[in-house]
């Protein structure tokens, strides 16, 4: 693993009940699909450069309303990604392998 890159858990909750709710649910959803590995419905699994976070945050902090939605990024030991432990319905994405739009 590349010494500058970090993971993240990135959870989101976008408040739906209107129609504006609905479009930032689409555009946050679509900002973290374009950082990571979508692994539930509101969380992403993410290896970026720290450059690449600050973007990514200042994008997400656009996007949201702060009054009704709420994003939570938790920065992980390097390696906790690749020892999570996947029960069910779980996805196991390739961390490291280059994202295809």
């Amino acid at each position: 693993m590349d010494v500058d890159l970090m993971e993240l858990l990135i959870t989101y909750d976008v408040d739906t009940t209107t129609p504006a709710g609905q479009r930032r649910l689409r555009q946050v959803a679509k900002a973290c699909e374009g950082a990571g590995h979508r692994v539930q419905k509101s969380v992403f699994e993410v290896v970026c450069d720290p450059a690449q976070r600050l973007r990514l945050e200042a994008t997400l902090t656009e996007l949201i309303n702060p009054r009704t939605d709420s994003i939570r990024i938790y920065q992980l030991t390097k390696g906790t990604l690749a020892t999570a432990r996947h029960l069910g319905a779980a996805t196991n994405p390739g961390h490291h392998d280059p994202l295809v739009f």
